[in-house]
């Protein structure tokens, strides 16, 4: 039987009624818009850095070493660099600046540079694995890091440009081979080291220094004991032996060819031994050791071994005082 026409109408479902006041989630749109734009900002950040890494490693790209271009140093515009170099079984040797000659604890040497850059030093080298140093530190235990590959990055408290101190310290900080340290009387804000080689400069700004720092930290083509630490658990980083800012007596002081003193042999591998090479897992494309090194990029392990009497010179222990 059919239900009558009321009936029918009291069993259908009311149709839901869309209140024209509910418009569209726009808190929602809103949040989802913020998301995308941080989102997009993010990646357009990254990739931006991305880029200036590229392009930095290509700029730095000409001054890496390599056996075809031993010491791409030289390019850098007012660098001084060691008179003379003559190839030696593969390195570089600057007749100025001996090597391997070890004076006491209380020796000057009479240097031909200041801050010095090789020829006689202290048998204790300054640890430069990425220390930086509040006060002056002794000429003759700075020059040995130079003998082993380190840069050494001097400059002038009373000079330097504001902000610059900063930018020298993040640039060493926990980075092997680097090492920081105030100077007397230095004639420019800032200075560079490295064995046989040096660079003045008056800003912390300047390309040049990662040009100096990528051609010459560890290069085994110029450094005369590759392969040697930096560790030196014996040094007082805190309280170094003083730079002695005094006028050296040149009748007592060292000369620069080491005088009577002879190389320290016990610093020359013998020929076929091997020597562990130092891996810098936090090394920049901008300071790296070359690629013929045979020292391997690693960021698991601390060494890699090489063949002395090719390309690494020597090994040192950190000699008791």
């Amino acid at each position: 039987m059919m239900a009558s026409g009321k009936n029918a109408k009291k069993n259908r479902k009311a149709v839901p009624v869309v209140s024209r006041k509910q418009g569209l989630p726009w808190l929602t749109i809103a949040a989802v818009a913020v998301i995308l734009i941080l989102a997009g900002g993010i990646f357009a950040v990254v990739l931006n850095k991305a880029d200036e890494n590229n392009a930095k490693a290509e700029s730095l790209a000409a001054f890496r070493p390599s056996e075809s271009n031993m010491d791409p140093s030289t390019q850098i515009e007012g660098i001084y660099a060691g008179a003379n170099p003559e190839l030696k079984n593969g390195t570089l040797e600057y007749p100025d600046y001996k090597v391997a000659i070890h004076v006491s604890s209380t020796d000057r040497v009479a240097y031909n540079k200041f801050p010095p850059i090789g020829g006689p030093h202290d048998a204790v080298w300054a640890a430069c694995n990425g220390v930086v140093y509040d006060t002056p530190v002794r000429n003759e235990n700075m020059v040995h890091p130079l003998e082993h590959g380190a840069i050494w990055i001097a400059y002038n408290p009373a000079t330097i440009a504001a902000g610059d101190l900063d930018k020298l310290k993040a640039l060493v900080e926990n980075k092997s081979f680097m090492v920081l340290s105030p100077y007397t009387d230095l004639t420019t804000p800032i200075s560079l080291q490295a064995w046989a080689h040096q660079l003045q400069l008056t800003s912390a700004s300047d390309p040049r220094i990662e040009q100096f720092v990528t051609a010459l930290r560890t290069n085994q083509f110029v450094t005369p004991e590759f392969g040697a630490s930096c560790d030196q658990p014996s040094f007082d980083t805190v309280n170094p032996p003083a730079l002695d800012t005094s006028p050296i007596d040149t009748a007592s002081a060292i000369p620069m060819d080491g005088g009577t003193l002879a190389p320290d042999t016990s610093e020359m591998p013998a020929e076929g031994s091997t020597v562990e090479l130092p891996v810098d897992p936090s090394a920049s494309d901008s300071a790296t050791t070359p690629e013929t090194s045979g020292a391997a990029d690693s960021t698991t392990e601390d060494t890699a071994t090489s063949t002395a009497g090719s390309t690494a010179k020597s090994t040192e222990s950190a000699p008791t005082s």
